[in-house]
């Protein structure tokens, strides 16, 4: 096993480990990027044909690199970011090391970190004062216990496997999930006229556009992005909020459930499981479906709301605006779905990831298995996390607000390695 011994290991090569390497290699600050797989995978390998951004290309800012292209107010799509992604790097040569899976990290014997990995050419270790973990928040699928109880003549996958309606048998499909991966899935497949049968959870809408403007343009120019998350109401339990639910395809547009509805996708409340005796083909549902639609709804027109008072006292010109009418409502909750009779053979999971750190030996978790930080800086010296949603503010984890994470947690580190060789 070779040993290297180095001042800061960033694991993770995505945006955010690549954001405190730009940070770290202008300070002149040692160190290594250990990435598992390549560059900017997980843009190019978990994400469906037709899958485009939610927020405007304009909010796509890493440190000494921003979109310039041509449509700031547009959507790319996922070729077209996994491109613009893969420019990053060769503008300050990050010391990345692709296809080295970190396997482990623990306390060292005189301080520091000890992480081990498997790379191309066998296993190694690294030796660090420093670790930041970029691997984001999103690690582990969420698939009910009972899914392998359903009947195998169902085919089942997860969303981040999901590419396009082709790669689906043919027939219906349910798709489980209303946040924003299932509900766009759920699109893709209604547009390319496959018959969708949509379970949803509690996720919130919002506006594509409002009063003559992208609403997230105004959500941004009103600070909702750059507020710490200690100061939203219910403070760190907005770490727990699903994302609003819209979509950047063809130009962007929002998504209307019920517009869906009224063209033939069928729609119900949480999935609560397999009937007893059903043969693994019957599932059932919580009566919660008008109350989800009703409180996504709810959302959507009280976001417009805070909107309109923005403009009202800056005294901005801007186009009337008006509240959502619902254009359809279910006559009731529908409690059960029979797979065999409706014909529904495949089942799209898109309930959510879960993360997993099984492999940081050092005890900064709770009971959730989250990790412990102030704005990415963990109660061990030494130790960071990066690209988290709600790392410090709701533009924590997306391309808007990664620069300002990254900064924070570089400085950290350039200032304890100044005092370290100061002193």
């Amino acid at each position: 096993m070779s040993e290297r011994r180095t001042d800061v290991v960033v694991v993770g090569g995505g945006q955010a480990g690549l954001s405190v390497s730009w940070h770290l290699v202008r300070a002149g600050v040692d160190h290594v990027v250990l990435e598992a797989e390549t560059l900017g995978h997980e843009w190019a390998d978990r994400r469906w044909d037709s899958f485009t951004l939610v927020t405007p290309n304009w909010h796509c800012r890493l440190p000494g690199y921003a979109y310039d292209g041509d449509d700031p107010d547009g959507f790319m799509t996922r070729d077209e970011v996994v491109a613009w992604l893969g420019g990053y790097a060769p503008t300050f040569g990050p010391p990345v090391r692709e296809h080295t899976r970190v396997t482990g990290l623990a306390p060292g014997v005189d301080g520091g970190y000890v992480v081990t990995a498997v790379g191309p050419d066998g296993p190694q270790t690294w030796s660090a004062g420093h670790v930041v973990v970029a691997t984001g928040g999103y690690h582990l699928p969420i698939v009910p216990p009972w899914a392998p109880a359903v009947d195998p003549a169902v085919t089942q996958l997860q969303s981040g496997d999901y590419r396009n309606p082709d790669q689906l048998p043919a027939g219906e499909v349910l798709v489980v999930g209303s946040g924003q991966s299932g509900t766009q899935i759920a699109e893709d497949l209604h547009l390319a006229g496959r018959r969708v049968h949509l379970a949803l959870g509690d996720a919130p809408r919002v506006a594509r556009t409002y009063r003559g403007r992208d609403t997230m343009t105004w959500l941004a120019d009103m600070g909702l992005y750059d507020t710490p998350v200690g100061q939203y109401p219910g403070g760190l339990a907005a770490r727990e909020k699903t994302n609003h639910y819209v979509t950047g395809r063809d130009g962007g547009r929002d998504i209307d459930l019920r517009r869906f509805a009224l063209e033939g996708m069928r729609l119900y409340g949480v999935l609560d499981g397999l009937l007893d005796g059903a043969g693994g083909h019957t599932l059932g549902f919580a009566p919660t479906l008008r109350t989800a639609l009703d409180d996504a709804d709810r959302v959507y027109n009280s976001i417009c709301a805070d909107i309109d008072r923005h403009v009202e006292r800056a005294g901005l010109d801007a186009p009337p605006g008006s509240p959502y009418t619902p254009v359809w409502g279910p006559d009731e909750d529908p409690t059960a779905l029979d797979l065999v009779t409706e014909g529904v053979t495949s089942i799209v999971w898109a309930i959510g990831y879960r993360p997993d750190y099984r492999w940081v030996g050092a005890p900064v978790f709770d009971g959730g298995g989250r990790p412990a930080h102030s704005r990415g800086v963990a109660p061990l010296p030494g130790l960071y996390f990066l690209g988290l949603p709600w790392l410090h503010t709701w533009g924590s984890g997306r391309f808007l607000g990664i620069a300002a994470d990254a900064e924070h947690v570089a400085g950290t580190i350039v200032g304890a390695t100044r005092r370290r060789l100061a002193g």
